[in-house]
């Protein structure tokens, strides 16, 4: 079987992409490929992972009225229809049997050009709230996975299945394998992050949270910034007296790769809502504190996050409300509390789909 996964702009696009490529090669001899933008998120991962890309010059669309905002659109749009036809190319070349976006505008262009040329597409959307890209491409894909039963309602496709969002395996099973300890203290452990590419606005909070975190030494935190703000948040802790090199509860990082190891030896989740990322909370069966991105379409990471907040897994601050010592304090009374702490970690692992690669498999091999 050939396959193109496309997708990108978030690790939310791409890590799904990526769990189900390995799974398809460990079920039979699969030839894969990915397709993404320019610049993405995508290149890092998919490059780590060992899998060749195809990368377009591409722009998302601005929601803004604003002469910048529809000069941004313009670009997007000329960009978008110059990578629809150079997708074209690789697809005559390449002769994939399926192509599969997995979200985000990077899916676009490859997924309309095998449309175009009557090769097979599917789309995954694993968001309560489909993207733009979903709505647009669903009514001509032979196949469209939802995360969430909720969603079907808000799609239009000749076949849809309900396959929920995929994880990767070594995830899956992270809390049965052994790995080196992160911290040589042996603390409580709350792991945050808030996206593949961070998000400057809570991370100027999370700077707050980290220095009382390392000021007070109740607890260990592991925590990813993302690139750029990873470039200024030790100066800014440091400017705040607090000395990272000293604090030995605190570990701070670009990105976290082996997110297996980190969710293994976490007590606590700090993260977004999205899907993905909620889908990894639940199959590794932990509580979490969720702050959901108010930048996002149909506000659907809150929506995402109200599902666990409502099954008792989770603890849901509004970004308008949460400031670093509030964050903080949550995160403290949880700890303080083990019994809620397993209580919520059952309800999460009650959400998880530990067969959604499965089930993506099936529905592949189901259009083929």
């Amino acid at each position: 079987m050939k396959v193109i996964f496309c997708g990108g702009g978030t690790a939310g696009h791409v890590n799904p992409a990526l769990a189900a490529a390995d799974y398809f090669k460990k079920q039979e001899d699969c030839e894969i490929w990915f397709s993404g933008a320019k610049g993405g998120i995508e290149e890092k991962l998919v490059s780590r992972a060992g899998y060749e890309l195809f990368a377009f010059p591409l722009a998302g669309m601005s929601r803004s009225l604003s002469f910048s905002g529809l000069r941004q659109n313009l670009r997007a749009g000329q960009n978008a229809v110059t990578a629809v036809r150079e997708a074209k190319k690789i697809l005559k070349k390449v002769q994939p049997d399926v192509v599969i976006g997995t979200g985000g505008y990077a899916s676009y262009p490859m997924v309309a050009a095998a449309q175009q040329l009557g090769i097979k597409t599917a789309l995954l959307e694993v968001n309560a709230v489909p993207g733009m890209v979903v709505r647009r491409l669903s009514h001509r894909a032979d196949c469209v996975m939802l995360g969430f039963e909720e969603t079907a309602a808000q799609v239009r496709a000749k076949r849809m299945v309900f396959t929920g969002s995929p994880v990767r395996e070594e995830i899956v099973h992270c809390r049965d394998a052994e790995y080196s300890p992160i911290f040589a203290h042996k603390r409580p452990m709350i792991l945050s992050f808030w996206g593949s590419v961070g998000a400057l606005y809570m991370n100027k909070k999370m700077v707050d949270f980290i220095v009382r975190t390392a000021r007070e030494g109740e607890f260990n935190l592991l925590h990813a910034a993302g690139a750029s703000n990873f470039k200024w948040m030790p100066d800014e802790i440091r400017e705040k007296g607090c000395d990272l090199a000293q604090a030995d509860n605190v570990d701070l990082r670009e990105y976290i790769f082996e997110m297996d190891k980190a969710m293994a030896q976490a007590d606590l989740i700090i993260c977004r809502a999205g899907a993905s990322t909620l889908a990894e909370v639940c199959c590794a069966g932990l509580p979490s504190i969720i702050v959901p991105s108010p930048y996002v379409t149909g506000n659907h990471q809150e929506k995402n996050a109200r599902l666990l907040e409502r099954a008792g897994a989770a603890v849901v601050i509004t970004e308008g409300e949460c400031t670093g010592d509030k964050l903080y304090e949550t995160a403290q009374t949880l700890l303080r509390n083990p019994d809620r702490l397993r209580q919520m970690g059952e309800c999460a692992a009650k959400r998880a789909r530990p067969d959604a690669l499965k089930r993506i498999y099936d529905a592949i091999k189901g259009i083929l």
